[in-house]
């Protein structure tokens, strides 16, 4: 459905309104309060980031259009930008339109008068001229006008034109726009003519939804009154968040309901929201095309081609989400799914509140269409909803394996808890595959309390099945060797499916991985890839392609892991007509990890953003990890509170999603305790290392933390340093390698090597220390690796200020160097013809505690004659003459 009616005969219901001009100051009069600039609400939140894309589109001859659905705060954000570039009332002209401005002379006297030109344009009509050559004349005196200062000229609620003698007149303006004006063009739905033609002129630009939506940091800012008061919990406005996804309008409101004290409800069900949603969004829908959208709420994601499946237990199909999405309703395009849409939870929640006649089978037909189409998933889901026993029964015995491939955990846990026991004691099959959805989701002891109720007749039955599946809880529960048999003994039964198969193969991949067998895991890597093609599924495919990725990440190659992630990513993309897979969630986590050991922190937080909400949704643990990097990017950028709201907050999900502490627990108490380093909390940093001993001590490896054990010694070996135990850090150091051998990933050898460098600093000086972080500097900058740097940044500062300047140069020191503080600087230690020996260094250092030459004799066992000589080739090497100016001089120069 286009935006703007059109295809009517000859548009009767506007020909009255096209023709004749209505005249007279009485008309002008009424219409000058509609070319006023509104004011901006005095608790608007400040968003400097949205003001600042604004302004950048903002440019002479430029059409700007905002788009995005009510409530979105458009006409506001746009205020805010033009008020802090400073834009006069002379420079900003504003005309905010209504449903009543649909003929085109009602149009043309609100510009003339936004232009100052009434006389001009009535005079232009009575002579004769037609719509399109007053607009034209128009534009011509308001360039000859210009004094040098452009003009914006903002049209606000676009949307209300409807009128098609109307479009040609916008697709006019905007296409001859003067050099002295921009047009800022706020609309609920897109421009009812093409503008591609502007766009490869760089004189269009759209600014949509994603720009206006509130961030999380911005949502809790919004509420910062309320959670200081202790109106609202941090708990709440998380939840708030993610059931509004930033929708403005739905925020501002449910927070006037909190200061006024009134009965506290859920955001869907508070008076003013749910007025909000019934008039503003719902508003200008007939009652068919509101049944349309509540049949879409029903469904997670909806096509037009699934829709139209449904209407057979439809009234009718009056609105497709195609046509939703153009009507300007609060519904998005999923990205990389072609047609696929997915309406705002707040929205979606709201319209389930009260069921329609025919949910059941609905519910039965979209079952049975995603099981023509192969998808298990969703086939499965839409079957338990529909309460079909038999038809859950035999897609389970159809699906099996396959339907972890593209597993929605949220929705099958969901539905698990009002699942008749009679169904699970029907079906073998079905047992299994809810003890994979247990297991993915992180319950393993109830994945393995589904398998203990089989019968033996069962088990012989399902053999290979189960040992698939154990294979699989085994590694979630980092127990890599006996993951690794019960995996080699499921392929020896030989009664997998092709996606049993697959999963099982990427068990052992990921187990081989962990224990440093790189070449094995590749192996078992290439079989899961060539499974993979055989299924013909990208869902199959990205799960291959990221434990490919994980194999290269352990090997400590991000170029080539990011170059797989993206590639794989790409492909799975190509498959339009279903809902997201699992594998792709990873892959983008997994993508956020390159981008965060790269220090490319800006991109890893925009991606960010996309795949832990998608996680989320879909209950993926894959959200441990993406929690686990906004920890590490806060802590990165010294702010520990946020750090501390993040750990917190994956605690809660992980205790509210019933995961197996032995998942959870060692990822977020390894996480507290380097904040507390951070923080320089020692021994509440112990004590967390106490917690993780029993961990440590099983070799546990987490699939999706496989860096974790080295990393946990070498945060043992930081705690010793920070207590000043340099002996007993130098035996835990010395350990690592002998307890991980070759299965050190290349990231904890890069951690483990620069701890070394700061042992070796203290234990023999400045030169032994500088060559060590030299050279895992020189190794590190093949890949940008620089997470182990931000890591052990407190560690590694007075060493890196000392040897900085003999750093080669690379885009890669340059990182260092901000990541440090440091200034590139001509007066450092590299500029001395003669470096400083390691026994001249330690002489300096001496002479500059004030010990006299016969005690430096006497602390390093040398021969007066020796120190003389040793102080005299320091002078020569700083170029002074005296102790004093040999202190002073080194200092300089980061030697001291």
């Amino acid at each position: 459905m286009k935006p703007f009616s059109d295809g009517k005969a000859a548009n009767d219901e506007f020909q009255s309104a096209n023709n004749g001009l209505q005249r007279g100051e009485l008309v002008r009069d009424l219409l000058r309060q509609r070319v006023r600039v509104p004011s901006i609400p005095s608790d608007m939140l400040a968003r400097p980031v949205v003001d600042e894309w604004i302004n950048q589109a903002i440019s002479p001859s430029h059409a700007v259009l905002v788009e995005a659905p009510s409530g979105y705060g458009k006409s506001h954000s746009v205020l805010s930008a033009l008020g802090n570039r400073y834009v006069s009332d002379k420079e900003l002209r504003w005309v905010s339109l209504t449903p009543q401005d649909n003929a085109p002379t009602r149009f043309l006297t609100l510009l003339s008068m936004a232009f100052d030109m009434p006389e001009a344009l009535e005079s232009a009509l009575q002579g004769g001229a037609g719509f399109s050559d007053a607009l034209a004349m128009m534009l011509v005196a308001h360039a000859r006008q210009s004094d040098g200062a452009m003009q914006v000229l903002v049209l606000d609620n676009l949307h209300s034109l409807s009128n098609p003698a109307v479009t040609p007149l916008l697709q006019q303006l905007t296409k001859d726009l003067p050099a002295n004006l921009c047009a800022v063009l706020i609309s609920r739905r897109g421009l009812p003519f093409e503008t591609h033609g502007l766009e490869l002129e760089n004189r269009f630009t759209r600014l949509g939804p994603s720009v206006f939506e509130f961030s999380r940091p911005e949502t809790f800012d919004f509420f910062s009154q309320e959670l200081a008061a202790n109106k609202l919990t941090s708990v709440a406005v998380d939840n708030l968040y993610d059931l509004t996804e930033g929708w403005a309008t739905p925020l501002a409101l449910y927070r006037r309901e909190v200061q006024r004290e009134l009965e506290r409800k859920p955001i869907q069900e508070s008076p003013s929201v749910e007025r909000f949603l019934k008039d503003s969004v719902l508003g200008g829908l007939t009652p068919g095309q509101v049944r349309s959208v509540r049949a879409i709420a029903e469904l997670e994601l909806c096509s037009d081609e699934l829709l139209l499946a449904l209407q057979s237990a439809l009234p009718e199909v009056a609105l497709l989400p195609s046509q939703v999405f153009e009507q300007g309703l609060p519904i998005r395009p999923m990205p990389g799914r072609g047609r696929w849409y997915r309406l705002n939870p707040l929205m979606q929640e709201w319209l389930r509140t009260s069921p329609m006649v025919g949910y059941e089978a609905r519910m039965t037909i979209a079952s049975r269409w995603f099981g023509e189409r192969q998808q298990f998933p969703e086939a499965l889901r839409y079957a338990l909803l529909a309460g079909n026993g038999d038809e859950v029964i035999r897609i389970a015995s159809e699906g099996s394996e396959a339907l972890l491939l593209g597993q929605d955990t949220a929705s099958l846990l969901r539905l698990r808890k009002s699942l008749p026991v009679t169904l699970l004691e029907r079906s073998a099959r079905l047992r299994i595959v809810y003890s994979w959805v247990h297991a993915i989701g992180g319950q393993f002891k109830q994945a393995r309390a589904l398998l203990d109720d089989l019968s033996e007749e069962d088990r012989e039955e399902h053999n290979a099945r189960i040992a698939a599946l154990q294979a699989f809880i085994l590694r979630g529960e980092g127990k890599v060797q006996p993951a690794l048999e019960m995996a080699d003994q499921a392929l020896a039964e030989g009664d997998l499916s092709p996606q049993g198969q697959l999963v099982t193969q990427i068990v052992r991949s990921s187990a081989l991985c962990a224990a440093g067998q790189f070449a094995e895991a590749r192996e078992a890597n290439r079989a899961a890839s060539r499974l993979a093609r055989e299924a013909g599924d990208s869902g199959s495919e990205a799960l291959a392609v990221y434990s490919h990725a994980r194999i290269e990440l352990g090997k400590g190659a991000l170029r080539h892991a990011e170059q797989l992630l993206r590639t794989g990513l790409d492909t799975a993309m190509q498959e339009l007509a279903r809902p997201a897979r699992i594998g792709e969630t990873r892959l983008q986590l997994n993508l956020v990890l390159v981008l965060w050991h790269q220090g490319r922190i800006a991109e890893a937080d925009r991606l960010l953003v996309l795949c832990g909400r998608h996680a989320e949704q879909t209950r993926d643990l894959g959200l441990l990890l993406a929690m686990a990097i906004r920890v590490l990017i806060c802590r990165g950028e010294n702010r520990l509170e946020d750090a501390f709201v993040w750990i917190g907050r994956a605690e809660r999900t992980m205790h509210a999603w019933q995961v197996d502490e032995s998942l959870f627990v060692p990822v977020l108490e390894a996480l507290k305790a380097t904040c507390w380093l951070a923080q320089n909390q020692i021994e509440s940093a112990v004590q967390a290392l106490q917690k993780l001993q029993p961990y440590r001590d099983s070799g546990c490896v987490p699939e999706l933390f496989p860096m974790m054990p080295g990393l946990l010694d070498c945060l043992q070996v930081r705690v010793d340093l920070a207590r000043g135990d340099g002996i007993r850090a130098r035996e835990t150091l010395e350990g690592i390698r002998d307890r991980y051998g070759k299965a050190i990933p290349w990231g904890v050898e890069l951690h483990i090597r620069l701890l070394e460098a700061v042992l070796l600093n203290e234990e023999k000086g400045l030169n032994p220390a500088r060559k060590v972080l030299t050279a895992v500097v020189e190794e590190a900058a093949t890949e940008h690796f620089i997470s182990p740097f931000t890591e052990l940044r407190a560690e590694l500062q007075e060493l890196m200020e000392k040897s900085y300047g003999q750093l080669e140069d690379s885009k890669f020191k340059d990182a260092l160097g901000n990541l440090f503080g440091i200034k590139a600087t001509t007066t450092g230690a590299e500029t001395l013809a003669e470096p400083i020996s390691d026994r001249e260094q330690a002489v300096l250092e001496l002479i500059a505690k004030g010990l006299s030459n016969q005690e430096i004799g006497d602390k390093l066992h040398i021969s007066l004659h020796t120190v003389k000589t040793h102080a005299r080739r320091i002078n020569a090497k700083l170029e002074v003459k005296s102790r004093t100016q040999a202190i002073v001089r080194a200092r300089e120069l980061g030697l001291l």
